[in-house]
């Protein structure tokens, strides 16, 4: 994608349409999710691009403070895939992964995030067409919830400080 000379590509991206776009965040686990999202690539299943994947040996491996600091950072959604429950490469891992992703959205709320910015999903290696529909809908409901509002809180911040300046 080509931009304007002056804009940044997130500019260019938030405004295409005149629709919200949100940034979102994918950390998948190296053995299935990661294997499925490449199966989507490569049978050119039509998705959104507005997400980054990150790999992760396992999904128990996204540390709590990865999450945080993708919302601390600017992400609009977060997504943790993984390996079927029964199916991890590391025995329990995906069990640790949903206590652990019950929680961070307890944490999520205390934070005033809304928690279902944060999802878990168990995509296998031959589940592309899972990834992409897993991509798809998180991408729509970030889009109606709107921008993470500690991106906006930071922005008028930044403003006020500006103006004080002056």
């Amino acid at each position: 994608m080509s931009t304007q000379q002056g804009t940044s590509p997130a500019a260019v991206t938030a405004t295409t349409e005149g629709q919200f776009e949100p940034k979102i965040i994918a950390f998948c686990c190296n053995w299935c999710s990661y294997a499925g999202a490449d199966l989507a690539g490569v049978s050119r299943l039509q998705m959104p691009t507005n997400f980054l994947v990150l790999r992760a040996m396992c999904s128990a491996r996204v540390d709590p403070e990865f999450v945080l600091r993708a919302f601390a950072k600017g992400a609009d959604g977060v997504l943790v895939l993984g390996c079927h429950p029964a199916d991890c490469h590391y025995i329990g891992g995906n069990y640790r992964t949903r206590r652990r992703i019950a929680l961070l959205k307890m944490l999520l709320e205390q934070y005033g995030l809304d928690p279902d910015r944060l999802h878990l999903e168990w995509v296998s290696a031959s589940e592309g067409v899972k990834f992409q529909s897993t991509i798809k809908d998180f991408t729509e409901k970030i889009r109606e919830m709107g921008p993470n509002p500690l991106k906006e809180a930071e922005e008028e911040s930044a403003r006020v400080k500006g103006e004080s300046h002056h």
